[in-house]
């Protein structure tokens, strides 16, 4: 039994079937079926040992447990079903969340457009009032909260105070768990709030190698982004690589659970070994014959940007060779990428160095270009736009709807997320949903126009081959026909939209309480 527990909700402790992309339902409400239904579709429960142990877990949680496993404590991640087994012997509970209350993209957006809260936050808040975690603190638990969306505790403090959260710690947390959990377990007093800062991030010595299996394979190759997008925290953090015998290390550590896959992470896989923005072959290459050489499975990649795929493939047919080296695994690999704007006024204001390195003026080409490169080579995007950044006009708007009718013919999926203030723009004012224009509608029918286009294509010959999959398959399907009948008058119901919120002021939801807006 553990004196220290790691955990977090079932949208987080899931592994979504083994495909990624379909996390994101979670962010969401459910949508024309029960809530079990739609978390069986896109959450489903790990397996878990006697202990409440699952096999896999999210990776941020496995380094805390490693680096706190390697200090000696009695620590492990354990099931949010399976907490109670350790209530006679937890003193420390530590939490992790990409979105605790869903005040995040693309969780903000279906929550202000529908009115309805999203499956994540729902999941996250019954939680913490769940029976075993009110005793836990009745019992003299310390329950310390991080992970990526630690900064959403500053607009919950209402939540913090309720539910007795003694610290929370924004920013990387490999460095200071160590001393926060030997004060609590001496029962010190705790600091509030603990930041991080850029100058204070980890070394590539200081981060573990996980020593339990990560959800669907995931490994880090690298920490940090030099392109300094004002939008994104993560481009604060400074840039390390990780060694490839380390890579190798947790990618062993997946297979001896009989993960056969993995999901190479970074905030820009192509830009592993790079010189600056500057993808390198050479780097680049060797990981992924290292890696194919390791695994029988499949690999995918988390994040990509679009200018690094045409610039690698442009001078160094980087993009086509590693997809023939993966040709014998796989028929795809699955990216997410940053498209955010189609303006090139928008794109030299907020994210100038994001076309690196080609000029801000060439955005809209980068995407084409790299889009066109990606379906060429069965690489498949989700993609992502931001509508309403700091000082966007209904010009900017129009050029983003343009850019997304020039994207038709690339098989793809693109998700509209409405401004949050994170990274540099965290002081600026948030989106709220009656700023919501025209023009963003537009964009929202474009995305889905292209979407229900290509779901189909991209279910039925790549992402749920097989009989394994055939339920959820037929689940997505039907759901694609649901949204297509719902949407069928789209035109009257944002016509209806537009003078509901002209005519009367819409309720406040708990984001909106929580943010001002």
């Amino acid at each position: 039994m553990f004196e220290v527990v790691l955990t977090t909700d079932r949208t987080m402790m899931t592994d979504h079937h083994g495909k990624e992309f379909i996390g994101f339902m979670a962010t969401g409400p459910a949508t024309g079926v029960p809530e079990q239904l739609w978390l069986w579709a896109c959450c489903p429960k790990p397996k878990v040992d006697k202990l409440g142990r699952p096999l896999i877990a999210p990776y941020g949680l496995r380094k805390i447990e490693a680096k706190l496993q390697d200090e000696g404590y009695n620590a492990a991640i354990v099931d949010p079903d399976h907490l109670d087994k350790h209530l006679d012997t937890m003193k420390v509970l530590l939490l992790s969340h990409h979105d605790y209350f869903a005040y995040g993209p693309p969780s903000s957006e279906w929550w202000l457009i529908t009115g309805q809260e999203p499956v994540n936050r729902r999941s996250f808040i019954k939680l913490m009032e769940s029976p075993v975690v009110r005793e836990a603190k009745k019992r003299g638990v310390k329950i310390i909260a991080g992970g990526p969306a630690a900064w959403q505790w500053l607009w919950e403090l209402g939540s913090w105070e309720k539910w007795g959260i003694d610290t929370v710690v924004d920013g990387e947390g490999e460095r200071v768990v160590v001393d926060l959990v030997e004060k609590a377990l001496r029962g010190e007093e705790l600091p509030k709030y603990v930041y991080v800062s850029p100058r204070e991030a980890p070394s590539i010595e200081e981060i573990p190698a996980i020593k339990g299996a990560s959800v669907n394979g995931l490994v880090e190759i690298m920490r940090g982004c030099p392109r300094g997008c004002r939008f994104c925290s993560v481009t604060l953090r400074p840039l390390r690589f990780i060694p490839i015998e380390k890579i190798l290390q947790e990618i062993e550590v997946n297979l001896r659970a009989g993960i056969k896959n993995v999901v190479l992470h970074s905030e820009d896989v192509l830009l592993y070994g790079a010189d600056g923005v500057k993808p390198r072959p050479e780097p680049l290459i060797k990981l992924h014959q290292e890696v194919i050489k390791k695994i029988p499975g499949t690999i995918a990649w988390a994040h990509a940007s679009l200018s690094a795929i045409k610039y690698s493939e442009k001078n160094y047919k980087l993009i086509s060779t590693i997809m023939e080296m993966l040709s014998e695994k796989q028929e795809m690999l699955g990216v997410e990428v940053g498209i955010e704007t189609g303006s090139v006024n928008l794109a030299k204001k907020i994210m100038p160095a994001k076309a690196l390195p080609y000029r801000a003026e060439e955005w809209p080409e980068v995407v084409k270009d790299a889009f066109a490169i990606m379906h060429d080579n069965h690489v498949v995007p989700a993609a992502t736009l931001i509508l309403g950044l700091p000082e966007e006009t209904p010009d900017d708007v129009l050029k983003t709807a343009e850019l997304i009718d020039d994207l038709k013919s690339y098989r793809s999926l693109i998700v509209p997320m409405l401004f949050v203030p994170m990274g540099a723009l965290k002081n600026m004012e948030k989106f709220r949903r009656e700023s919501l224009t025209r023009e963003h509608i537009e964009v929202m029918k474009a995305c889905l126009r292209h979407d229900l286009y290509w779901a189909r294509d991209i279910i039925a010959k790549f992402y749920f081959k097989g009989l394994r999959y055939a339920p959820l398959r037929f689940f997505l399907q039907s759901f694609i026909s649901y949204v297509e009948r719902i949407t069928a008058n789209l035109d009257a119901l944002i016509e209806y939209f537009l003078k509901e919120k002209t005519e009367k002021k819409t309720a406040a939801t708990p984001l909106q309480k929580a943010t001002g807006g």
